[in-house]
Parts: structure tokens; C-alpha cells; sequence
């Protein structure tokens, strides 16, 4: 399936890492979190990408047009420097389409904007640049194909550290006060899977989350696939360091391909529910809207 991925947010929250770079090529190790996501959609077979580009497009359209496969592959280096014999390879095989969807677009529009790219494919696969997860992906496609509504999403456990509060009707006396973990609060984890129908439902300027998804619940079109396993999101200076530190200590889940374990946790079923939140020789195609 082709694999649409957002890529164009500004990631005002990282802005004090680096302002030169967009969000999707902030370094997990030695690739960009954009890479690592890419990697785990290759790994079960899904290598046609389609990246909506906005904030620091040439950023992307760069780091894939000069791509060095040395970086994260073993090579045997000879004759002076002249001759390299890669071990193995990352993207020789992937289908990468480069469009500029706009910098300040939202979801929903740039979603409408690459609709021409996934041409008369039935299904695709959709998801946001930052967020990483260890789910064996081909439970979420058998979910969907079983219920075959119009959209599908992961829903997870938020990992922040927060408290929920709790009031009496006036407003003033508080009921409760419980730590979000143990709440059973869901939120939406990206992850989509879409039928082509998705969209019918996006008129002109609309954020996906929003009206779209408002009018596949009246519908009931809309389901999610509850994981409780590893997910996580780079959206903040701490969140990076989390993601460094596990990368670094041998604990990234999400390495799917290396650590041939592609689930850890358990899945609660699917469920009616809203979202929130908004080479040389690759094969690539850069396109401008």
C-alpha cells in the first residue's frame, strides 16, 4: 500500500533544538525520526511514500537526494577510498514522491493534495511524521479490511505525566484529582488506515480531525484499533531525549526490523471513536503543486 505522510508542520515545540530543520528530520541517533518511520512502514512491505512537504520542504527533498547509505549500513571501503561494497542497503527499493503541499496547510489539505497520487489504489496508509510505535502494522490492516469502514486510527495511552481534574457543579469544589495514566483516556495516535472514499468527506480548507472525521462518526465510517504496547511521539525537546536515550540504551521498540520482535503489548479491540490532535538510486519524484 502507499504510505502518505505529513511531513509539513512547523514544530514550534522544537524550535529551541533547531530552527533549521523541520521536525521530521530531527535525528534519532543517526537518522532523522522521518527515516525511522519510513523504515518500519518498509519492514512490513509498504515502500511507496508520499511526503507532504510544507515548512522547510528542501530540507527533506535534500537529505533524499543526497542520501548516504554509509551512514547507517556496515561497507567495505577499498581501492584508496574509490570502491565501496555496501553489507546491506535502506532505500534502494522505496518509492519516495516529494510534494509540496503548502506551508501553512493543514492535514485535511494536504491530504486533498496528493489525492491524484494514489491514483485508483482502494486502501492506503496515512500517518504523521513524529510518532513511533512497535505495533505489528499488519494487525491494524487485517482490523480495517475485517470492519472495512471508510478510516481507522491507532488509539493510544497518552504518555505524558499530567494530572486530570475534577469539579463539582459549581465549578469550584474539586470532585477528583487522578494522574492520566490512570484515566481511561484514549488518544488518537495516527497510524491511519483510509479507504479512497475519505475523500468525499474533505471539503475545501478542513482540518482531517475535524469536520471530516465529525461526519464519518454520524456515519459511523469511523473505528479505531486500541494499542496498549510501546508508542511515542516527538513533540518536544523532552520527548527527544526519551527517544535518545532508549535508542541509545538498545531499547527502541520501534526498530521493528532489527529486533524481529514487531509487537509488545496487547490489543483491546476496535471501537466507534473520535480523534484529536492534529539516493542515488531511489526512485523519486519531486513535485510541486
Amino acid at each position: 500500500m502507499k504510505v502518505v505522510l505529513f511531513c509539513g508542520g512547523q514544530g514550534t515545540r522544537l524550535r529551541d533544538y533547531s530552527e533549521a530543520i523541520p521536525k521530521p528530520m530531527v535525528n534519532i541517533g543517526y537518522r532523522p525520526v522521518l527515516w525511522h518511520l519510513m523504515k518500519y512502514y518498509a519492514h512490513f512491505g509498504h515502500k511507496e511514500f508520499i511526503l507532504c512537504l510544507g515548512y522547510k520542504a528542501d530540507a527533506i527533498k535534500n537529505y533524499f537526494l543526497h542520501y548516504d547509505e554509509c551512514v547507517s549500513n556496515d561497507f567495505t571501503l577499498s581501492g584508496g577510498g574509490r570502491k565501496i561494497d555496501l553489507m546491506s542497503t535502506d532505500i534502494d527499493d522505496w518509492s519516495i514522491t516529494c510534494v509540496d503541499t503548502g506551508p501553512t496547510a493543514n492535514i485535511g489539505q494536504r491530504l486533498k493534495a496528493v489525492q491524484k497520487y494514489i491514483k485508483d489504489d482502494e486502501v492506503f496508509l496515512a500517518n504523521y511524521a513524529d510518532s513511533l510505535t512497535d505495533l505489528h502494522l499488519p494487525d491494524l490492516i487485517a482490523d480495517f479490511e475485517a470492519r472495512r469502514p471508510i478510516a481507522m486510527f491507532l488509539s493510544v495511552r497518552p504518555r505524558q505525566s499530567f494530572h486530570v481534574v475534577t469539579f463539582d457543579a459549581d465549578q469550584r469544589h474539586v470532585r477528583g484529582i487522578v494522574d492520566i495514566g490512570k484515566t481511561d483516556i484514549w488518544i488518537n495516535g495516527g497510524y491511519f488506515v483510509f479507504d479512497r472514499r475519505i475523500f468525499d468527506y474533505i471539503r475545501e480548507g478542513e482540518e482531517l480531525v475535524n469536520e471530516p472525521f465529525a461526519r464519518l462518526i454520524a456515519e459511523q465510517q469511523l473505528m479505531t484499533h486500541k494499542y496498549t504496547g510501546f508508542w511515542a511521539c516527538l513533540d518536544t525537546l523532552k520527548d527527544k531525549q526519551q527517544l535518545d536515550d532508549l535508542y541509545l540504551q538498545g531499547e527502541a521498540a520501534w526498530e521493528v526490523w532489527k529486533n524481529g520482535q514487531a509487537t509488545h503489548g496487547s490489543v483491546e479491540g476496535t471501537s466507534i471513536a473520535p480523534a484529536s490532535r492534529e539516493t542515488r538510486d531511489v526512485q523519486m519524484s519531486g513535485i510541486a503543486d
